[in-house]
């Protein structure tokens, strides 16, 4: 079996440099691109090696978006996942999806996910079904964002959070330690993180642009057109999306895809270019089979394996 051996280490195997092979130049899309980035596990991994997803999610208003997000990281390739939620969220996670580890927001531990993040490669997504309002999520939220010294994923409740003050402090403390961070905001989520900020754009290229850059860290932002920026990058364009997206959850499908690459150690940039990609290939798979107008949240996260296949 292998050892759970160094995160340092896997990253680098996965990732050739810190920024990613995704702002490296060249078409980031590009079928060979996207294909080497896929975390293929070697004949000796465990579930530990193949990485540690841990989701903090679903408050008791929105036990889907821990669920959505549970199934697509578990569909991409996490070997290990666990999701800290709202007691009420937790026999419905544990209904949906039995492989996954369940526990209430009161158990989270930051310290916990630092020291296991020096034994094997691990990330942490946060905020999908979460407001951001109630003081217990902030202050949760603000945990992650501040203490956890491993690449974390920030959506949803964790992104209103971020657009405080606080939020700012924090996101600025991670930038200082190089602890990576990625965003997934919506155009309503970016625009009152560039609110937070006081920023402006013009258009949603040079609005992910400022964000990266006001935040320190990888944006995605969500649309018709996804945009991935990272600091002084241009930002680089998914179009391969479809209107078959446009459907609550689908976004909680994506946190949980894209952490899920981070937790197996690919860099922020990759596990963006990586991961939009695929979940935009498997709405259009899945609106193949089932039409536009039908296509719901868990249909994209059940379509992944086939757009996995479709690169392989």
């Amino acid at each position: 079996m292998a050892m759970a051996g160094d995160a340092a280490q896997a990253a680098r195997a996965v990732a050739p440099s810190p920024e990613g092979a995704a702002a490296a130049g060249g078409d980031p899309f590009a079928t060979e691109a996207l294909r080497s980035l896929l975390p293929v596990p070697s004949p000796d991994a465990n579930k530990y090696s193949r990485g540690k997803l841990v989701l903090v999610a679903g408050s008791a208003g929105y036990p889907g978006a821990a669920c959505l997000a549970v199934a697509a990281a578990g569909r991409m390739g996490a070997g290990y996942t666990e999701a800290f939620c709202a007691a009420e969220t937790l026999p419905v996670l544990r209904a949906w999806r039995p492989s996954a580890v369940a526990r209430c927001w009161d158990a989270f531990s930051a310290e916990a996910v630092s020291e296991a993040a020096r034994r094997h490669p691990v990330a942490v997504a946060a905020g999908s079904g979460m407001a951001g309002a109630a003081p217990h999520e902030v202050a949760l939220a603000l945990k992650v964002l501040r203490q956890v010294e491993a690449p974390v994923l920030a959506d949803g409740g964790a992104l209103a959070v971020l657009a405080t003050a606080e939020g700012r402090a924090a996101a600025q403390h991670r930038a200082d330690k190089g602890w990576p961070l990625v965003l997934t905001p919506h155009g309503g989520e970016a625009a009152r993180l560039a609110r937070g900020a006081r920023v402006s754009a013009e258009g949603p290229q040079q609005l992910a642009e400022a964000l990266a850059a006001a935040y320190g860290c990888t944006v995605v932002l969500k649309g018709p057109e996804t945009f991935v920026a990272q600091p002084g990058r241009a930002a680089i364009i998914m179009a391969h999306g479809t209107p078959a997206l446009a459907k609550a959850g689908t976004g909680d499908v994506l946190a949980g895809t894209v952490g899920a690459l981070l937790a197996q150690g690919l860099a922020p940039a990759d596990a963006a270019a990586l991961g939009t990609w695929l979940h935009a290939e498997a709405g259009r798979i899945a609106a193949e089979r089932l039409g536009a107008i039908s296509v719901m949240a868990e249909d994209v996260a059940e379509a992944l394996p086939l757009a996995i296949q479709a690169l392989g």
